[in-house]
Parts: structure tokens; sequence; C-alpha cells
């Protein structure tokens, strides 16, 4: 006949062991913290993701601007060359030109698409346009136009 020792129960439930009673939820620490590490991973990647889509964004948005100044900047010298150069300049600032055209006024447009590579969705191309072209200030008639909103005065700020 054998004992069961004293605070245990013969079916399983709390055993005794150097003196503690130990439970059936051992380890359950464990356990937890591992799942809190997943979730904050998860998080952190995601917030990076998230971070390198929006770089990529600006970025091609900066190579947009610039492209369309450089191609603006010939539109009216040598017009074709304009988007030769805007294309050279975004490849400069790692992206590619999509669609370029100068027009007669002197105004180029451009589109640029940069590459990038986010961990879980792959490959995405994220594309940015953008207009350039002689501003026209001693005309009024073009001046009227493009200022034909209500005018308010700039006023300094206090400090």
């Amino acid at each position: 006949m054998s004992r069961v020792p004293a605070g245990a129960e013969a079916g399983g439930g709390a055993r005794r062991r150097s003196g503690r009673t130990v439970g059936r939820d051992q380890g359950a620490a464990t356990v937890w913290a591992v799942g809190l590490m997943a979730l904050i991973f998860m998080v952190a990647v995601v917030v990076m993701s998230a971070g390198t889509a929006r770089v990529a964004r600006h970025r091609a948005q900066s190579a947009a601007d610039l492209s369309a100044l450089a191609a603006a900047r010939w539109a009216l010298a040598a017009p074709e060359r304009a988007c030769a150069e805007a294309a050279s300049l975004a490849e400069g600032n790692g992206a590619r030109i999509t669609r370029c055209s100068v027009h007669g006024d002197g105004i180029a447009d451009v589109q640029v698409a940069v590459w990038l590579s986010l961990p879980v969705m792959g490959a995405r191309r994220i594309t940015a346009d953008a207009r350039a072209g002689p501003v026209h200030l001693a005309d009024p008639a073009v001046s009227d136009h493009v200022f034909s909103g209500p005018r308010s005065p700039v006023t300094p700020s206090p400090g």
C-alpha cells in the first residue's frame, strides 16, 4: 500500500517538491513572455514597414520635383534634351522616369517610380508626379490668371 504525501491528491493536482507546492500552471509565465515578445516583434515590423514606405514616398517625390525642375530648365532652350536631363537626375536620386513631357510654353510634366521591398508584402512601386515651368511675374495677364483667388496681405508674426 502506497502512501499519498500530505497536501497532494491521489489523482494529480498539487505535488510537493523540495518543500514547495507546484501546480499545473508551471511554465505559464514563459508562454506569456514568448507571446508578448512575438507581439512586440510584429508591432516593430509594422512600424518599420510604414517608415520604409514613407521614406520611399518622400524619395520619389523629391526625385520627381528635381527632375521636373531639370526638365523645365531645358524646356525652352533645348526641349529635346529636357527629358534626358530629367532622367539622369532621377537615376541619381534612385528613381526612374516613367513619363516625361515638355510643352511649348516651357512646362515640364514628370512622373517617376521608386521600388522598395517590404517584409511579407514583397516589392512595391511608389510613383510621384511633378510639374515645373517658368514663373511669369512680369506679365499681368498671366499673373491675374494664376492668382485669380482672393489676395490676402501677408502680416509678419509677432515675436
